[in-house]
């Protein structure tokens, strides 16, 4: 596995919303008792977001539950919101633009001409539709029409990761490969409608997103800029896959975070990380930087008291989930792009979570 990371980029959509704010509205679509909706700001709080994205909002400010028309009031114990059609139909219109922006980023800062693009890789688990973002990016981004496609979907939280890997796949092939890898989520759209503490949790998290990166096939001779992937890693946590499930339903995707989630990390994580970390002639040690997606504040301090990390190792990864949420895929390369502009030490281990329970590392130099 080789990949020479040459750019990389990332977008929001225009307005955003204090988590605060976010927990008062939220009262406003919840079905429940007055006790459990007087839980919410608690929960919330919670959550390590200090504010979020969304393609939803329509003001940058004002009364929390105006500054948005797609979801009404809740009106009664059946009513789930909107149906996941007319979801789709916002995942349809709102995602190609978002997830443009992210990739134009990425071109500019690799400074590479898009008709050089050999391959996209797409990755998303919140919306489909044909054809996808794949072939508006060929059509709005100006690509050769002849650029081979292929998508990353319903992977959930370490997609970009696996989007990574297939594109390190096809640089071993061929060491002249530019692929462009663009994970864009537009979680916003499925918001839990009824009372249940672990969709709480999850209404209360996640967020609006897009990044992008330009991969160079091979391992050239190539500056200190260059950040270079050069294996990965993947774990499916025996006994879990009830523990954080991803499903469609006709009212929107509806996640599962089990309350086991950390302790299933704790558990499981360290003996298979250090047998993988060997493989490459590493230890936990010799890691210099973590890029560690944020699942969640109990994700995160539950991963590093499992492999013994100091503190601050994860401050990043706090930081990205305080200012925008989880935005499930596109997470990780935000917090790439932060760490790889700052200059941080490597070599770096990347490590995301999903449905499975799966946990997926890559490593970069």
């Amino acid at each position: 596995m080789a990949l020479r990371i040459v750019g990389i980029g990332t977008a929001v959509p225009k307005y955003s919303i204090s988590q605060a704010d976010a927990a008062e509205a939220s009262k406003r679509f919840c079905y429940a008792a007055d006790e459990q909706l007087r839980l919410i700001p608690a929960l919330y709080r919670r959550s390590g977001v200090s504010r979020r994205h969304s393609v939803l909002l329509e003001a940058p400010a004002g009364d929390p539950f105006e500054r948005q028309s797609f979801y009404s009031k809740v009106t009664g114990e059946s009513d789930s919101g909107p149906t996941t059609l007319d979801r789709m139909n916002i995942y349809e219109r709102e995602a190609p633009p978002l997830a443009l922006h992210a990739a134009r980023e990425a071109v500019a800062d690799a400074g590479v001409d898009p008709t050089s693009i050999t391959h996209v890789v797409t990755v998303s688990c919140t919306g489909f539709h044909a054809p996808g973002i794949d072939a508006s990016l060929i059509e709005d981004l100006g690509l050769r029409r002849r650029v081979e496609r292929t998508h990353v979907g319903f992977m959930g939280c370490h997609g970009a990761l696996n989007g990574i890997r297939v594109a390190s796949s096809f640089g071993q092939e061929n060491s002249n490969t530019r692929t462009l890898i663009c994970a864009v989520e537009l979680c916003t759209l499925h918001f839990f409608y009824g009372w249940q503490p672990e969709k709480i949790v999850a209404n209360s998290l996640f967020a609006d997103g897009a990044a992008a990166v330009v991969g160079i096939g091979g391992t050239p001779a190539s500056g200190a800029s260059d950040w270079i992937a050069t294996g990965n890693g993947t774990l499916l946590i025996p006994d879990s896959q009830e523990a954080m499930t991803w499903k469609i339903g006709n009212h929107g995707f509806h996640m599962t975070l089990s309350p086991q989630v950390p302790q299933l990390i704790r558990e499981n994580v360290q003996d298979w990380l250090i047998e993988w970390l060997g493989e490459h002639s590493l230890s936990i040690e010799d890691v210099a930087t973590w890029a560690v997606h944020p699942g969640g504040p109990r994700i995160l301090n539950a991963f590093g008291e499992a492999i013994g990390l100091d503190k601050g190792a994860m401050d990043v990864s706090r930081e990205i989930l305080a200012q925008f949420g989880n935005m499930s895929s596109a997470t990780l390369l935000f917090i790439l792009q932060r760490l790889r502009h700052a200059g941080a030490p490597r070599p770096c281990v990347a490590v995301g979570f999903g449905p499975g329970m799966v946990v997926e590392t890559l490593l970069l130099r």
